[in-house]
């Protein structure tokens, strides 16, 4: 059976998503404890967006096959439905960095990956004195400049839609940085802390984080709105737009479409896109 694993987790101290010899990842947590918990050698997920080292995640969604027989097996003498029992054993597991917060079935056509339909990225930002919160600072970005919003949110504006984007990803052979770009808005939350909300279809690497840089650029004055436009227009890597830094950023939803969608889905995600289309490779590298 399939089953997709909705968790959480602290970016602070993992050194990204994907498994890596030697390093602490949430990917080699995650499979360790799985491995452990379903008592069998070694386990591998798909998860919906591999978030680079430091960037936390609120709404990570992964999938996974298991044997019926080795998850009724898990839950040993549980009174507890198998899935049910196999979040608590996850947890009890697991570091506390890292949280479980469900486990359910799933319909075998859907994939963690390739079923999404967009993800969603929150960064915040606390660029005043009197809202930088040392308890928050893994997890707010502290600036010394004020950011006018205002002028970032007509910058973001000329950023929407469906563009190459290639001026804000890290470039990897073979790989398109076509992406589209649902929504890119600035606004402050109720202790006044700047969020900036980021929803697409799919990101390449760093790409959230170079449009943060971009438009933190133009509110702090030190470009001028039409410098967004002129960089995704250039659509070339410039060294000039900065990489916002990774702790100020959160993976917070992943949206999949019903059940009865799934298998069409999975057939626009994987199909060969020409240049004028939406990406090939639906993933986050975040």
């Amino acid at each position: 059976m399939r089953i997709r694993i909705d968790l959480a987790y602290d970016g602070t101290k993992f050194h990204g998503w994907a498994a890596q010899p030697g390093l602490r990842t949430v990917q080699g947590e995650l499979e360790a404890a799985l491995a452990t918990a379903l008592r069998v050698p070694r386990v591998r997920v798909v998860v919906a967006g591999r978030t680079d080292t430091g960037v936390h995640a609120r709404g990570q969604v992964a999938h996974l096959d298991v044997g019926e027989a080795e998850l009724a097996a898990s839950a040993g003498r549980s009174p507890e439905p198998p899935l049910d029992a196999l979040v608590r054993r996850l947890n009890g597991i697991l570091p506390a960095d890292l949280r479980i917060h469900r486990v359910t079935e799933a319909p075998a056509e859907f994939d963690a990956r390739f079923s999404a339909l967009w993800r969603r990225y929150a960064y915040r930002v606390a660029d005043s004195a009197a809202v930088a919160d040392p308890l928050r600072r893994h997890h707010v970005l502290v600036r010394p400049r004020p950011l006018d919003l205002s002028a970032m949110n007509v910058a973001a504006a000329a950023l929407v839609g469906l563009h190459d984007y290639a001026s804000f990803c890290k470039p990897r052979e073979g790989a398109t940085t076509i992406r589209t770009v649902h929504q890119l808005t600035w606004d402050r939350d109720e202790t006044g802390v700047a969020v900036g909300t980021v929803v697409a279809d799919a990101f390449c690497h760093s790409m959230v984080r170079a449009l943060v840089g971009c438009l933190m650029t133009i509110g702090e004055g030190r470009r001028d709105i039409g410098w967004a436009k002129e960089r995704l227009e250039a659509a070339a890597r410039s060294s000039s737009v900065p990489v916002a830094p990774a702790a100020g950023l959160t993976l917070e939803e992943v949206a999949y479409p019903p059940d009865s969608e799934l298998g069409a889905r999975l057939v626009v995600t994987r199909a060969k896109r020409d240049a004028g289309e939406v990406a090939r490779e639906a993933h986050d590298d975040e």
